[in-house]
């Protein structure tokens, strides 16, 4: 903790596993926390309920909702009245990816961590087993961490905010491993991109499918309820 103590962090929290795992990887390290949620009035709601508690769950300071509406732009099944893909992971970019969401979402988290003033930012972007969005890579990352060197205040005065992915090359079993070190309910994440009406995860969709298979890979038991099993 030593080197940590006592500095801030801003966590974006989706209220999915991997954004809770970066969470205790910061809360680990000793950084104070910091958690930012956007409301984009995307379709799955019960994320955002989901990300109050893993604030809680985190013991985050401070949990702030922030209100964005996205449907204006359209453009995904999150976001507009778009089927949403329960054929399987595939190697093309699904409809549910957000277009340019980490960009505006990691752009609203470097304001929030400047005004704070917090030297970190984490994100639970992950590289191996995702659903292939553009913004979870590695030079995406690390091209945002070049523009907020450049942006912000902090960084011309030679303090950059750090953009940690800490995620970024673990296989889903690999987070479901660490959700469980860390002494982290996985059962109070969401990572449903079409719930049921009576609040289950669909167990169908890419992220269902894989969130299922990152438990039954790291061979711990998964506590989601899905409506079909994966």
């Amino acid at each position: 903790m030593g080197a940590n103590e006592g500095k801030f962090a801003v966590v974006l929290l989706s209220g999915g596993l991997d954004s809770m795992v970066a969470g205790g990887l910061a809360r680990e390290a000793g950084y104070h926390l910091l958690a930012l949620s956007i409301d984009y009035n995307q379709r799955h709601r019960v994320e955002l309920r989901a990300a109050g508690r893993v604030a809680q769950a985190l013991n985050a300071m401070r949990h702030i909702v922030l209100p964005l509406d996205l449907t204006a732009f359209g453009g995904s099944a999150l976001t507009a009245d778009i089927a949403v893909p329960k054929g399987g992971v595939g190697d093309d970019i699904p409809v549910t990816y957000v277009p340019a969401r980490n960009t505006i979402f990691l752009s609203l988290t470097l304001g929030l961590a400047e005004v704070a003033g917090a030297s970190d930012i984490f994100i639970g972007v992950n590289a191996l087993d995702y659903s292939g969005y553009p913004d979870c890579r590695p030079e995406f990352i690390d091209a945002f961490q070049t523009m907020a060197a450049l942006a912000t205040k902090a960084g011309v005065e030679g303090h950059p905010i750090r953009i940690n992915a800490p995620l970024q090359h673990m296989s889903k079993a690999d987070i479901v491993r660490e959700a469980h070190r860390l002494g982290l309910d996985a059962g109070v994440s969401w990572s449903c991109y079409d719930p049921t009406p009576d609040g289950k995860h669909c167990g169908l969709c890419d992220s269902c499918r894989l969130r299922s298979k990152g438990f039954e890979e790291a061979g711990l038991p998964d506590p989601t309820i899905y409506a079909t099993r994966p």
